[in-house]
């Protein structure tokens, strides 16, 4: 029976995670749940799953966790993340917290040797090379359940002798892929996505494809291809999770139903598929599959993400800080639409290369973009 750590348990990847443990109750057992504030939700996971440790955000939150379950460890605040971060009772961790908060956390879990299934893109779209390093001489397995890299990964299990040629990344191309991005784009329309139900930051940065960009990032990484070798393919349908082309021709895919139940569970299981109560596909009813290519011009956060890594790291680390806080904006009505990429592109020009060599090296330097990005904002640009 394998032992599981879910940082992120009550977010959208956490509760998936849950569902799959929740089917497979002879396989999984839940030793750590990590959440941020919604203690309502992790009390019930606690009621349900048992775990030996928790977290959450608040001392407060925690002082309560600690009078309803005595015998429970509770962790709170900075210094119980990086305590309950290095346990390591566990056999393999989900790391599906939100943003940056992610890389710290990730990094101790990798250091230890551990198996980690990645689900948050910030760990490697600014710590990439540190990840993939530590990993290699910890000797740590890092899985990913991100539906598009889980595609590539899928597709690639029994090839390592068989060289990639190309990456075909597919995306949705979110709600405005025929449509015209003009200022009078509202919160409400960005957040209209045609084909997954996910949080505001992840649905708008789906609408500007950046959220692509960072897969890009991550694939780079994860695969360990050059950006030329990677490209972006629009597929509405979102049935094609990903493509693998070999130096052969072969084109291989990865097709299933929109689920992120099935990643997470071949990441959990990894590398035997699980069955599930998930309705099939049926090919007949699919009729065609069809797949664009992006304008790189229209959405320029894809083609910045392309230039951040052409840059070097800093600025991969630049492209998710100003992401972040210009999103953010934007949710908030402080900043138009098109605000976003343009804005990326004059904090991405203020820089210049320089080196990160430490997880607390990127952590000051995002913060420092941050609050640059605000200042911008403050000013109007």
């Amino acid at each position: 029976m394998k032992k599981v750590a879910i940082f992120g348990s009550t977010g959208s990847i956490g509760t998936s995670t849950l569902n799959v443990i929740r089917e497979n109750p002879d396989l999984f057992r839940v030793v750590t749940l990590v959440a941020g504030k919604n203690v309502t939700k992790l009390v019930e996971q606690i009621e349900e799953f048992r775990p030996q440790n928790v977290y959450i955000t608040s001392e407060e939150n925690a002082n309560l966790l600690k009078a309803k379950f005595p015998d429970l460890a509770v962790y709170y605040g900075e210094e119980g993340m990086e305590a309950i971060s290095n346990l390591t009772d566990f056999d393999i961790s989900v790391s599906a917290l939100v943003g940056i908060s992610g890389l710290k956390p990730t990094y101790n879990m990798i250091k230890h040797g551990k198996t980690v299934a990645l689900a948050n893109k910030e760990v490697l779209v600014t710590g990439g090379k540190i990840i993939m390093q530590t990993a290699k001489e910890s000797g740590a397995k890092l899985l990913t359940v991100d539906s598009e890299h889980s595609a590539i990964m899928q597709c690639l299990n029994g090839e390592i002798e068989n060289k990639i040629s190309k990456i075909l990344l597919t995306a949705s191309g979110g709600p405005f892929f025929d449509k015209n991005i003009s200022d009078s784009i509202t919160v409400e329309d960005a957040l209209n996505h045609p084909t997954w139900n996910m949080g505001k930051k992840v649905t708008i940065d789906s609408s500007t494809m950046m959220n692509k960009g960072f897969e890009v990032i991550e694939a780079k990484w994860l695969f360990d291809v050059e950006p030329s070798q990677i490209e972006v393919v629009v597929h509405r349908k979102s049935l094609v999770h990903s493509m693998v082309q070999f130096e052969d021709g072969t084109i291989m895919a990865n097709i299933g139903p929109k689920s992120m139940q099935i990643p997470i569970a071949y990441a959990l299981n990894y590398p035997k598929r699980l069955q599930n109560t998930i309705e099939k596909l049926d090919l007949f009813q699919i009729k065609d599959l069809v797949f664009e290519k992006p304008d790189l011009h229209k959405f320029q956060c894809l083609s910045l993400a392309y230039t951040a890594i052409e840059k070097g790291h800093c600025y991969q680390v630049i492209l998710n800080a100003a992401d972040e806080v210009l999103v953010d904006a934007f949710i908030n009505q402080k900043i138009t639409y098109t605000q976003i990429p343009s804005g990326i592109e004059k904090v991405m020009n203020l820089y210049e290369e320089r080196a990160l060599s430490t997880i607390d090296e990127i952590l000051a330097f995002d913060k420092e973009v941050k609050e640059k990005t605000r200042e911008l904002i403050g000013k109007g640009f």
